[in-house]
């Protein structure tokens, strides 16, 4: 049989940590570690009891959910840990902040039961998640506050059809919906994903969602 995934849960209003603890525990392949209710615990329970996804809420005490996901995940880390950020809508910059310092992807508070089971599954599996509702909304909303001054998309080593590719990726549309916009196989789509992160060094989906607007390639 397979290893439950290893969940630890920081969020700091007790009732939604509760609720989380109570759904994600009553998954046959999850197991909830731990819980805890500020940044600083979470990056000392992580170091720990070691979990495969640690579900971060954003703003919280001693040590927000931003600062902590950059020590557990963010650049130089030495064995990172997947966080996958659960917000509410209104906290859309902080999420985007979130996002550069290495979460894996983001759910809104308010998504069903099964998404954020979903959710958790993706990240724990090492793929990236992001809510195609809400991608462009979210994260391009706050692009022109840290797009570098003078970017052009002249200054990006891909190709034409890899920045047609990363342009889609950043409007939050999945492998098969890229196929189906392009005309092409979703194997195709996967080489063409693979070979963009390879060329700007990019971890997954969701940095090259940040990539593509901090660089001015999506309006």
């Amino acid at each position: 049989m397979t290893a439950p995934i290893r969940v630890l849960v920081c969020d700091d209003q007790v009732l939604i940590r509760t609720g989380l603890v109570t759904i994600i525990g009553a998954q046959p392949d999850m197991e909830v570690v731990g819980e805890c209710g500020d940044g600083r615990t979470a990056v000392d329970l992580s170091g720990r009891l070691v979990p495969d996804v640690v579900v971060m809420d954003v703003r919280m005490p001693v040590l927000d959910g931003i600062e902590a996901t950059r020590l557990l995940a963010g650049a130089g880390v030495r064995a990172p840990v997947k966080v996958l950020v659960v917000t509410t809508f209104n906290l859309d910059e902080y999420v985007y902040e979130a996002l550069r310092a290495g979460a894996s992807g983001f759910l809104l508070k308010d998504a069903p039961t099964a998404q954020l089971l979903h959710g958790i599954r993706t990240v724990a599996s090492g793929a990236a998640l992001l809510d195609p509702g809400v991608t462009r909304q979210l994260v391009g909303r706050y692009a022109a506050r840290v797009r570098p001054t003078g970017g052009s998309p002249d200054d990006t080593p891909l190709t034409p059809r890899e920045l047609e590719v990363l342009r889609l990726i950043a409007d939050g549309l999945s492998n098969r919906e890229i196929a189906g916009a392009l005309v092409i196989s979703q194997e195709t789509v996967k080489t063409f994903v693979s070979r963009i992160l390879a060329k700007l060094a990019l971890r997954d989906r969701v940095q090259a969602v940040v990539y593509a607007y901090r660089h001015g390639l999506v309006a």
